[in-house]
C-alpha cells in the first residue's frame, strides 16, 4: 500500500511500503466528502473531521430546534452539466434521490407564468423557441439578449477585470433584459450581484448550461440534503474509513514526513492532511511559520456574498409548480419542497431562495417572514387564503465567496508549500465557480495531489447540436 514519502513534495506516495497511508480530512463538506471516499475507495486509511454534529458543510440539512422541522439551510441544484458531482453521487449511490426537470418556469407578480423548454432544435437553439414566447420580454429584449449570447456561447471569455453588468451595458442590453433575464439566471448560479461578477464567471455559467439539452437540465435532490451524505459516511467508513462529528481541528502542525493534529483527546500523527474548509476558516489552521505569509496573504482578497432562505408552512396547497423563478421582487426562487420530496399532508411547504442577500442580512426574522408573505401572495393567488402555519429564516452569511472580477488569480492550487498538506473548497483553483460542482471537483483535485498518477476527475459534459463547433 502506498505511503506519503518526505523526499519529494510531487511524488508523495511510495508504493513500495506495505504500511497504509494515513490521510486527515479537515471539513466535512462537499469537498472533504469527495476527497475522502476517493482515497478510502483508493486503499488509503482516511479520517475526516468535522466541527458540526452533521456532514454537508454549507449544504447540508438539521433539524431546526422551533419548528420541529428536518430543513435544508439553504436549497441546492445541480445541472446536468455537473459531471462530477453526478459521479460523486452514483459513487456513493444517492443518484436517484435527485429529481431532474427540464423545465423553468419563470412567474410575474400577479402569477402569469413563462416556460423555459427546450424543443428539438439542436443545441445551442434548442431553448430557443420558448425563450421567444416569453411574455415578461418584449422583441427588443429577446434581441439584445440573442445578440449577447451570440458573443458568449462561441469563444472561451477571458476575465477582462470588467464586472459582467458592465459588459452586458457595454453590449447593448436593456434594463429589462438584464432585470428579468441575466439578473435571476446569473445571481443564483453565482450567489453575488451582477455589477460584482467577473465576466468570465458569467460565461462559464453560460456556456456551460447551453452546451447541450443533458447540460440545462435542473436536478434537485428529493431528500433532506444531510441525508445524500449519510450515504457518504457510510461509503467511507465500509472502505476503512473513519467520521468524526463535533471534532474540530484548531491547527496543524507538519513535520519531516507528515502532519501532527492537536486534537482535544490527544495529538495524532497523519501522512499527509487535506484542508477542506471555506477560505474564511483557513488562517487559524495553517502554521505560524514565514512559509505561511503568502497563502495567508493570498485569501485576503477574498470576500463572502450571502443566501438566505426562508421556509413557510401553509394549510393548503398555494401551487402546482415544483420550483420557479420570480422576477422583479427581492425573492427569486420558490421551491415547493411538499412536492419535491413527496411529504404527505394537504398543505403546502415552500422554501424561498435569496442570493447574494445583503439587504436581509441586518433584517429581522419578523421582518423577513412579512416580506416573503408579501411577496408569495403576490405570485400564488392560492397562497391568500392560505394560513401560515410556522415558519423560519436561516441566514448564510459566508454561503460563497464573491465571484469578483481579478478573483481567478488569487484562488490557490491544491498543493502548498508543505509537500504533506493540500488544500480543497469551491474558492481553490478548480476552474468552476462556487457551485457544488466546484466542491466536488476541488476535492477530487486534491486527492490526485496525493495520490500522483491518479485520475479521480471524470470528463466535462460533451458539448451536442452545433455548439460542437462553436470555440
Amino acid at each position: 500500500m502506498p505511503v506519503i514519502s518526505p523526499t519529494d513534495s510531487r511524488t508523495r506516495m511510495n508504493d513500495r511500503s506495505h504500511r497504509r497511508a494515513t490521510i486527515a480530512v479537515i471539513g466535512g463538506g462537499l469537498a472533504g466528502l469527495s476527497a475522502s471516499c476517493a482515497l478510502a475507495e483508493s486503499g488509503l486509511k482516511v479520517t475526516l473531521f468535522e466541527r458540526r454534529p452533521y456532514l454537508g458543510g454549507r449544504a447540508s440539512s438539521y433539524q431546526h430546534p422551533a419548528t420541529g422541522e428536518i430543513i435544508d439551510n439553504c436549497q441546492h441544484v445541480l445541472f446536468g452539466s455537473c459531471t462530477n458531482l453526478v459521479e460523486f453521487y452514483r459513487r456513493i449511490g444517492v443518484d436517484d434521490k435527485i429529481r431532474w426537470s427540464d423545465q423553468m418556469t419563470f412567474i410575474e407578480p400577479g402569477g402569469r407564468r413563462s416556460g423555459l423548454r427546450p424543443s428539438f432544435l439542436p443545441a445551442p437553439m434548442h431553448t430557443a423557441s420558448s425563450f421567444w414566447r416569453f411574455a415578461f420580454l418584449d422583441f427588443g429584449d429577446k434581441l439584445a439578449i440573442s445578440r449577447a449570447m451570440a458573443r458568449l456561447l462561441p469563444f472561451v471569455v477571458k476575465d477582462d477585470g470588467d464586472s459582467f453588468l458592465a459588459w452586458l451595458e457595454k453590449h447593448g442590453q436593456t434594463e429589462r433584459a438584464i432585470a428579468r433575464f441575466w439578473n435571476p439566471i446569473l445571481v443564483s448560479a453565482l450567489s453575488e450581484d451582477l455589477d460584482r461578477i467577473s465576466v468570465s464567471a458569467a460565461a462559464q455559467v453560460v456556456r456551460e448550461s447551453m452546451k447541450s439539452v443533458e447540460a440545462g437540465r435542473m436536478g434537485i435532490p428529493m431528500i433532506p440534503l444531510t441525508d445524500l451524505y449519510a450515504a457518504a459516511e457510510q461509503y467511507l467508513t465500509r472502505r476503512g474509513g473513519e467520521v468524526r462529528l463535533r471534532c474540530g481541528v484548531a491547527s496543524i502542525q507538519p513535520e519531516n514526513g507528515g502532519v501532527v493534529l492537536p486534537l482535544a483527546d490527544g495529538a495524532r500523527r497523519f501522512d499527509a492532511v487535506i484542508l477542506a474548509v471555506p477560505y474564511f476558516a483557513l488562517a487559524p489552521l495553517l502554521p505560524q511559520e514565514e512559509t505561511s505569509q503568502p497563502l495567508r496573504e493570498q485569501i485576503t482578497h477574498f470576500e463572502s456574498s450571502s443566501i438566505t432562505g426562508i421556509h413557510l408552512w401553509f394549510d393548503r396547497k398555494i401551487t402546482d409548480l415544483p420550483h420557479a423563478v420570480l422576477l422583479d421582487r427581492t425573492i427569486q426562487w420558490m421551491f415547493h419542497k411538499s412536492e419535491l420530496q413527496e411529504r404527505s399532508g394537504q398543505g403546502s411547504y415552500i422554501e424561498l431562495v435569496v442570493s447574494s442577500s445583503k439587504e436581509l442580512v441586518e433584517k429581522s426574522r419578523q421582518e423577513i417572514i412579512a416580506l416573503a408573505l408579501s411577496e408569495v401572495r403576490e405570485f400564488f393567488p392560492e397562497a391568500r387564503a392560505a394560513n401560515l402555519l410556522k415558519s423560519t429564516v436561516i441566514k448564510e452569511v459566508n454561503a460563497a465567496y464573491s465571484p469578483r472580477p481579478g478573483m481567478d488569480a488569487y484562488r490557490p492550487p491544491h498543493e502548498t508549500p508543505w509537500p504533506w498538506v493540500f488544500l480543497a473548497g469551491d474558492w481553490t483553483a478548480t476552474g468552476w465557480p462556487a457551485t457544488m460542482e466546484g466542491a466536488v471537483r476541488s476535492g477530487y483535485g486534491a486527492a490526485e495531489a496525493v495520490l500522483p498518477g491518479r485520475k479521480f476527475h471524470v470528463p466535462d459534459l460533451a458539448a451536442g447540436g452545433l455548439m460542437r463547433w462553436l470555440g
